[in-house]
């Protein structure tokens, strides 16, 4: 086994530790679950950590009319973009968009070079981004080097704020992906032990991306 890693608490680093979803995290991290199981799981686990990332985001008070009367009531100021890095970022994009319907969808194409582990982008198709917020997301926060060059390809369209979800983080992920973008927050279900010696969270799930659409 390899030497279990530490993550050095960060006020950018939120875990969300609800019960249904450490439950959730549980069912999909076992070797039996089927596919069509875990794709389920991972759309109701997103919905859940979609209630979190998106708890600070800005209000107006409008002008509206009830059945009885009129009166002022809070709502988002612009829906969110949601940036899915491809493919596995697509298994967590069905949850987001059940929360918030109205936002606007980009891609980011990156497959991981297995000698090197460095992110290597085949695609890129972005909504307008500038002065929005945006949420980033990706099953698997591993090495950070996906995730950073995503972020890196965000960042050139100036969103007001980016915000990056995943279910599962390396705490060597969280190092690399806040040494690279200190100013990004992360939210995901739980932080395990470390990365194996090809790159792979442990104990993890395996590759995400697989167990969701059945390949090997």
């Amino acid at each position: 086994m390899p030497e279990t890693s530490t993550t050095v608490p960060s006020p950018r680093l939120h875990v969300v530790d609800h019960p249904l979803v450490q439950h959730k995290l549980t069912q999909m991290r076992r070797v039996e679950t089927p596919s069509e199981r875990f794709r389920q799981l991972l759309s109701e686990t997103s919905l859940l950590l979609t209630y979190e990332i998106t708890r600070e985001l800005a209000l107006q008070q409008v002008e509206i009319q009830t059945p009885l009367t009129t009166t002022s009531a809070p709502e988002l100021v612009d829906d969110p973009v949601v940036v899915s890095i491809l493919r596995a970022g697509n298994g967590l994009l069905d949850g987001v968009l059940r929360v918030v319907p109205g936002a606007r969808v980009g891609f980011v194409g990156l497959y991981r070079d297995h000698d090197t582990l460095e992110a290597v982008e085949y695609y890129c198709k972005f909504p307008p981004m500038e002065g929005r917020t945006v949420i980033v997301v990706d099953p698997m926060l591993a090495t950070g080097n996906s995730a950073a060059a995503a972020l890196d390809r965000v960042k050139a369209e100036n969103p007001e704020a980016i915000r990056f979800l995943c279910l599962l983080a390396a705490p060597e992920g969280v190092a690399s992906l806040h040494s690279a973008h200190p100013d990004v927050d992360i939210w995901t279900g739980a932080v395990d032990e470390c990365l194996n010696e090809v790159g792979y969270i442990v104990p993890g799930l395996g590759d995400a991306g697989d167990r969701i659409y059945g390949t090997t």
